[in-house]
């Protein structure tokens, strides 16, 4: 076969463009919407306290580049300087933090902790859009945040980073600022707290009031799980008024074939310690009364453990940025005045003096007591054993020193 010097010069022509070709046809598969696919991540409760209510991250994908990345607002440092103070405070500071999603699903694989994953409905340029609000987070002066347990976490900053993204708006199926749902801070602390009794009482303790009022869907997103079934049912309808599904599929990418703890964990319960410590007392204040004995050392401990949680409790109630710690009407029964009267106080039981102290605490305990259900504030029944224990032993200086007189 003869070529001609023309057709001759377009193979060479050709032949040096294949490369740059190629390039430019790799570039062009970068750019179709199949090579990336962005999802949000919701993992199962964990065993630890800060895990008890699951964790929410999203999944980026570039199958051109290679790229499998796990973007996550839920990185902190425990061993962090006033580490626990600061989280007393709320002045807590978290960053987001990118990891391979390989050593993702190894941690979560070794944790016993499922993972579902939901695609995201997005178009190559909400694609776009949402990798560059997430690596203009991931600047080192940017990926510390003040993080807030209830309205700023790790699953609110993923759905506002989504819902930032859209070129439209995100549409949900209930409206999400009614508050309609007869569900509270406290009702969604206790849902996903089951198992966990002490924690539970933990957080009973130190959320006030406002963690009784009622909340509308929304807020109820600090928790990631309702941010995934919230998100199953939006929509994303764009400027032309054409929607589609803010979820193309959701599948379980880690099933580690462990369920989650809802029973109540064994061991002693804080109603049952609570309980048994009243039977205790009361056996010991009704001994002390007839052999006319102050037992003035029981008084020592209740009165110094009540105060100390009084101390914890006025300090969140008076300095804490948590919104829902105050007013907290559980200082009533415990407050510092327990602790700083306590010398005063036991100076005159054990002399067998009438202590107006006692009479005090007595009055204040038996109208909180009488009260309990119109209080605007929910308190955990264990409670209700703890205070009749100091009321107690109020009246037992009542009855002893009235005996003397």
């Amino acid at each position: 076969m003869k070529f001609s010097l023309p057709a001759f010069r377009i193979l060479i022509f050709l032949f040096l463009c294949l490369p740059f070709i190629a390039v430019q046809a790799q570039e062009h598969k970068k750019d179709t919407p199949d090579s990336i696919r962005i999802s949000l991540l919701t993992c199962a409760s964990g065993e630890e306290i800060y895990s008890l209510f699951g964790h929410t991250a999203i999944r980026y994908e570039n199958h051109t580049r290679g790229i499998d990345a796990v973007f996550n607002y839920g990185i902190f440092n425990f061993n962090a300087p006033n580490f626990i103070l600061r989280f007393a405070l709320g002045e807590t500071d978290y960053q987001l933090g990118v990891n391979s999603y390989e050593r993702f699903a190894a941690e979560y694989h070794y944790l016993e902790r499922d993972v579902w994953q939901q695609e995201l409905n997005l178009t190559p340029q909400e694609k776009e859009r949402l990798i560059a609000l997430l690596e203009e987070n991931y600047r080192p002066e940017n990926r510390v945040y003040r993080y807030n347990f209830f309205y700023d976490n790790c699953a609110t900053r993923p759905r506002d980073l989504i819902e930032k993204s859209i070129d439209g708006s995100l549409q949900y199926a209930d409206n999400m600022t009614d508050t309609n749902t007869g569900t509270s801070f406290r009702d969604l602390l206790h849902k996903y707290s089951e198992g966990h009794p002490w924690s539970r009482f933990g957080m009973d303790l130190c959320m006030g009031s406002r963690a009784d009022e009622i909340i509308n869907r929304r807020l109820m997103m600090f928790v990631p799980f309702y941010v995934q079934d919230y998100f199953n049912q939006a929509r994303i309808v764009n400027k032309d008024g054409q929607a589609r599904p803010l979820v193309l599929n959701e599948e379980k990418i880690i099933m580690t074939g462990s369920e989650e703890a809802e029973q109540p964990s064994d061991g002693f319960t804080p109603m049952q310690a609570a309980l048994l410590l009243f039977i205790l007392t009361a056996a010991a204040t009704i001994y002390g009364i007839r052999r006319k004995k102050t037992l003035w050392g029981i008084d020592l401990a209740l009165f110094f453990a009540a105060g100390t949680a009084g101390c914890i409790l006025a300090f969140l109630a008076l300095f804490s940025q948590h919104p829902a710690v105050s007013p907290n009407y559980l200082l009533f029964v415990f407050h510092p005045l327990h602790l700083f009267c306590l010398p005063c106080m036991l100076n005159r039981v054990r002399k067998r003096k009438r202590s107006r102290y006692m009479l005090a605490n007595f009055i204040v305990l038996t109208l909180f007591i009488l009260l309990w259900l119109v209080i605007p504030q929910r308190f955990p029944l264990a409670v209700l054993p703890l205070a009749l224990c100091l009321l107690i032993r109020s009246a037992s200086n009542l009855i002893l020193t009235y005996d003397k007189k």
